[in-house]
């Protein structure tokens, strides 16, 4: 039975949902969301950057499932912070995906102007075109300037949460404004030897787990969205059945002892990655 988490404004959220990110090739992203849907996955996240947002569209509306059972994430790309370019994309994204509203839009990376791009989101969740808005990649001190700054505080937070980069300042910084966290790459884009660890292993051998299934509970009881990605089957259904185990608090504290105080698989404060993403045009 999947469970929720309610936002600042009162939205619920699933707390488990479905990544498309690196899933470009059209045919493969379509069948995966509605294998996704059809494993019980309810929230699908996406971004206009992933360049999957029509596959996604179309598995939405093959699926069956009611509108308003599902819940849809897309993000803004940098090439589109600013005021103007934001309501131009928001509504590209929303064609791609054929849908008339979205429950979550968020902006991807702090870079160019997001403060801009902000105030069009704003606008967008009061006329009821967006249920929330949040931001992604937002370090403490950036998301602190920003929540000081802007008229309404974001929903969630999306960045890096995994059992070897735990980010606990991060997700007591959020705490402090209302905001949820989402952890991208919850299973380390199976890095660090996750799928083996020692002790993510011997703590699922207690609840007929695989090690996988401890790290996404373990991110899930901290209060995280996570958005596992596979396109296999067998995977989605193992990763969605989280929910009939517990960690113990000193469980919780042995997995969070794994943590490297770093990521290894992005650098946002390295010029070079800013620019690169800078330099990442998804259209004319």
């Amino acid at each position: 039975m999947m469970n929720y988490v309610t936002l600042n404004n009162r939205v619920k959220m699933p707390l488990e949902g479905f990544g498309v990110f690196q899933i470009p090739d059209a045919n493969v992203c379509e069948n995966a969301v509605l294998d996704a849907i059809r494993s019980g996955y309810r929230l699908i996240d996406t971004a206009a950057a992933y360049m999957n947002e029509e596959a996604v569209g179309k598995a939405i509306a093959k699926s069956g499932v009611a509108r308003e059972e599902l819940f849809i994430v897309t993000k803004l790309w940098v090439q589109d912070a600013g005021y103007e370019q934001a309501k131009k994309a928001f509504y590209a994204s929303l064609e791609k995906l054929g849908l008339d509203y979205l429950d979550l839009y968020l902006i991807h990376q702090p870079m160019g102007d997001y403060y801009g791009a902000w105030r069009a989101m704003e606008e967008l969740y009061k006329e009821g075109k967006i249920r929330a808005i949040g931001v992604c990649n937002f370090y403490p001190a950036a998301l602190t300037d920003f929540c000081e700054t802007v008229d309404i505080v974001p929903a969630i937070n999306q960045i890096e949460l995994h059992p070897f980069f735990t980010q606990e300042k991060a997700i007591e910084n959020m705490k402090e404004y209302g905001v949820t966290s989402m952890a991208w790459g919850p299973l380390a884009e199976g890095k660090y030897g996750i799928f083996t660890n020692e002790v993510l292993t011997s703590i699922g051998s207690k609840y007929g787990k695989t090690p996988a299934q401890v790290a996404l509970k373990w991110n899930v009881q901290r209060g995280a969205v996570i958005i596992p990605k596979s396109t296999h089957i067998e995977r989605m259904e193992q990763n969605i059945d989280i929910w009939d185990f517990e960690l113990t608090d000193d469980e919780m504290n042995e997995i969070s002892k794994l943590d490297l105080g770093r990521s290894e698989i992005v650098d946002h404060s390295d010029p070079a990655f800013v620019k690169m993403l800078h330099a990442l045009k998804i259209h004319k």
